[in-house]
């Protein structure tokens, strides 16, 4: 390929680049620069990390001010519920993730299989945080046992109703995908989902590593 022909293709991108013989031109249509889901979704998704950043400033404010209660505290929670948590939502939420990449290739059928195992992973979220607090309260772990068993409680519990949306929200989309609403060329709702329960999946670790942890 010569100079001139260099000079053509880089006119043709409608951007004017120059491109390296050999090298395929940018894809730059709006198809590859679209914002997964919807706008409805995100606009959730914004709101829950303004309830969370709301939340995480209050345990960093009681931290600063006792550090030894936190020091003391994280280490009488169950780590083991906390590991159990975060790999039953990390698996869930690739499962969800796999359920998209069947849907754009058109495979419906492995999709929803896909999505009925991301869900079956993540109503376990609920049952290990409910023998987590039968076993707190079994050894005297209570939201007024101490500051940070109170904020501890306020993180978990708030992101347990956010669990339970994404629950909801599985239920609705596997049904939707079950009666064919979804295909290779419309699956927006199963996007906005999958991205809802990334954001769970990313603020439960960050409540992972602040209570169970205590980096």
């Amino acid at each position: 390929m010569g100079l001139n022909d260099t000079l053509a293709l880089g006119a043709g991108t409608g951007h004017g680049l120059l491109l390296h013989p050999g090298l395929p031109a940018p894809d730059t249509s709006s198809a590859h620069r679209r914002i997964p889901g919807n706008k409805g979704i995100w606009v959730g998704i914004t709101c829950v990390f303004v309830e969370f950043a709301v939340l995480f400033t209050v345990y960093f404010i009681a931290r600063a001010h006792f550090p030894e209660a936190f020091e003391a505290g994280h280490t009488q929670l169950s780590l083991m519920a906390g590991t159990a948590i975060t790999m039953l939502l990390l698996t869930s939420s690739l499962f969800i993730a796999l359920s998209v990449n069947a849907i754009r290739s058109g495979d419906r059928r492995t999709s929803i299989a896909w999505l009925i195992g991301g869900l079956m992973l993540a109503l376990g979220y609920p049952l290990v945080k409910y023998l987590e607090f039968r076993w707190n309260l079994a050894h005297g772990i209570r939201g007024d046992s101490g500051i940070f068993f109170t904020v501890y409680y306020y993180l978990t519990l708030t992101h347990l109703a956010h669990g339970f949306w994404g629950i909801l929200g599985i239920l609705w989309v596997l049904t939707r995908n079950i009666v064919g609403a979804y295909d290779a060329s419309e699956y927006s709702g199963l996007e906005a989902l999958a991205s809802y329960w990334h954001v769970t999946d990313m603020i439960w670790l960050i409540i992972f590593s602040l209570c169970y942890v205590l980096v």
